[in-house]
């Protein structure tokens, strides 16, 4: 009976043990997914990692839904204007960045699509394929574009200038084969200047932007709305202090496996000739920040 108590005690000690050293390397492992960077909690913090930012020149970027590719852009030391980027995980570490014509791409949910500005890319044997159209759909659309995991693209429409600050938040679904005209969401929705960069759950369950708003922070905050079960949106909140500043927030994304809310915050600097340009800065957040959002059912 002793040596049947002795086992037994081994034998949770191995368990605990191989539980213990499973969770240690799952948790480097997700570290390592992010460039070594530790993962947040319910507070933003910077998300700058070294190899993507010596001397913090780093703007933005985004990683492919199998994490094995970031597409990113930094300001170029020699000529100080945005250069873009590639850098990708092979043989369980990330290698030699690599400059790419590819600007600020959005992925299908199988990671077999990569949309960029009007156009898309498809993933052969080869690589990525040349760019073709999206066509008319989207010829008004302008600053960003999201799709749903059934395919259902939601973006910005501008119906006169682009510059306006007058876009509209409207989607396309994709039926038969064909993609329906643009539908505009409702004047609740769009309320604000400055509708821009919205994101949409794979799901459609939530959808988030950036936009001015009077009872926002100060410049461009992100708002969300969640889709109740009859397919209608709830009024918009603003995602609060937290998120929020006196500062720009834009571009909000959320990883592929929904665990980090990724976000830009930064200000307008103005330069010697009077001209103005965007500084910002990405930052990162458990995603539970959305789910406390979330209304009760």
């Amino acid at each position: 009976m002793k040596h049947i108590s002795i086992s037994i005690v081994l034998l949770f000690s191995i368990i605990t043990m191989s539980g213990h050293s499973y969770s240690k390397d799952k948790s480097q492992a997700e570290e390592n997914s992010y460039f070594g960077e530790k993962p947040p909690g319910l507070m933003p913090k910077l998300f700058d990692p070294k190899i993507v930012s010596p001397e913090g020149r780093f703007d933005a970027g985004w990683f492919s839904p199998d994490m094995k590719e970031f597409y990113f852009t930094r300001r170029d030391e020699k000529n100080k204007k945005r250069t873009f980027f590639v850098i990708r995980y092979e043989q369980n570490r990330w290698g030699q960045e690599t400059e790419t014509d590819i600007k600020w791409p959005n992925f299908s949910a199988d990671g077999k699509i990569m949309y960029v500005g009007k156009e898309y890319r498809e993933l052969t044997d080869k690589g990525w394929s040349d760019p073709k159209s999206l066509g008319e759909v989207l010829r008004q659309t302008a600053h960003g574009l999201s799709i749903s995991a059934n395919g259902t693209y939601y973006f910005p429409l501008f119906e006169k200038d682009f510059y306006t600050g007058d876009g509209k938040l409207s989607y396309s679904r994709l039926i038969d084969g064909q993609f329906e005209s643009p539908v505009q969401l409702s004047n609740e929705m769009n309320e604000g200047k400055w509708i821009a960069h919205p994101f949409i759950a794979p799901d459609e369950s939530y959808l988030i932007w950036d936009v001015v708003r009077e009872d926002g922070y100060g410049q461009s905050d992100l708002y969300i709305s969640f889709k109740q079960k009859d397919g209608s949106w709830l009024s918009p909140k603003n995602m609060g202090p937290q998120i929020n500043t006196n500062l720009q927030e834009s571009a909000p994304q959320v990883t592929y496996d929904g665990k980090y809310f990724f976000f830009s915050r930064g200000d307008w600097k103005v330069n010697d000739d009077g001209s103005r340009n965007y500084v910002g800065k990405k930052y990162w957040v458990d995603a539970q920040v959305i789910e406390r959002l979330r209304p009760k059912q």
